[in-house]
């Protein structure tokens, strides 16, 4: 075994890589995937058919209604949304492990996913494109050390070869989301979202990708659409990893 081999080896036996989501050792030591074979496996992506704005599931497809409960106070300017997977085991450990367990390598495994869906173009051909993360506080930023929308952001743009702009500003912190009801939510964001001076020209006329993590009701979305478009954004199209369901079994896609 040539020297380098054998350093590898050593080093992928004291450092074993293990599984974000199970802990069970994965071959490969630093080179390993961060999903074993069987969690990579229960990734769900959502049943159809959905809803054409934001891809919620729709059931059997009959309603009685031809607009979807679930995006129907969304703001205008949020045209579409699309999610790579159901946020349930173990998309929601790569959610976490990125957002709060120090892993933004995880951001370029996640940023492939977001940069391989599906995007609608209601602008028409040749729409100058533009990604933009949505914003955390300077607090949050400060007590994470980065920005997860932006790390997704960052891969998305050097995937899809769109520039990256870095046009909202959230310079006030409210209350966390996760506790608050739909209504709650979308009051808490309310006026949260300003725009970068410098940023306003480029997306002045283009199509946005909005990226984020996790999309849930839809509040914050929808106020970060709001604020690009009063700055001029043709269309706002958001995209996550995944997606908040209804609890219940979710058909694979």
């Amino acid at each position: 075994m040539k020297p380098t081999a054998w350093g590898a080896g050593l080093v992928d036996l004291l450092l074993p890589a293990g599984c974000i989501a199970c802990r069970h050792w994965i071959p490969g030591g630093r080179g390993a995937p961060h999903l074993c074979g069987r969690c990579t496996s229960l990734l769900r992506r959502a049943s159809w058919p959905r809803c054409e704005r934001c891809h919620h599931p729709r059931g059997s497809g009959r309603t009685e209604t031809d607009y979807c409960l679930e995006c129907q106070e969304w703001a205008p300017a949020l045209g579409a949304a699309r999610y790579a997977y159901v946020l349930r085991p173990p998309a929601d450990d790569l959610v976490h492990a990125l957002k709060y367990e120090d892993w933004p390598e995880l951001a370029v495994v996640m940023g492939d996913d977001l940069a391989r869906l599906p995007i609608p173009d209601r602008s028409g051909t040749g729409r100058r494109t533009v990604v933009v993360p949505v914003p955390t506080t300077a607090s949050r930023l400060r007590r994470r050390g980065y920005n997860q929308a932006e790390l997704l952001a960052r891969r998305v743009s050097a995937v899809l070869d769109l520039p990256l702009c870095e046009a909202l500003l959230r310079p006030t912190a409210r209350r966390s989301q996760t506790a608050l009801t739909p209504a709650e939510r979308r009051e808490n964001v309310r006026g949260t979202f300003g725009a970068s001076t410098p940023a306003s020209s480029r997306i002045r006329g283009a199509r946005v990708l909005l990226i984020d993590d996790v999309l849930t009701t839809g509040a914050t979305a929808s106020e970060a659409a709001a604020t690009l478009e009063r700055h001029g954004a043709e269309t706002v199209t958001l995209l996550t990893y995944a997606r908040a369901l209804a609890a219940g079994p979710e058909k694979s896609a």
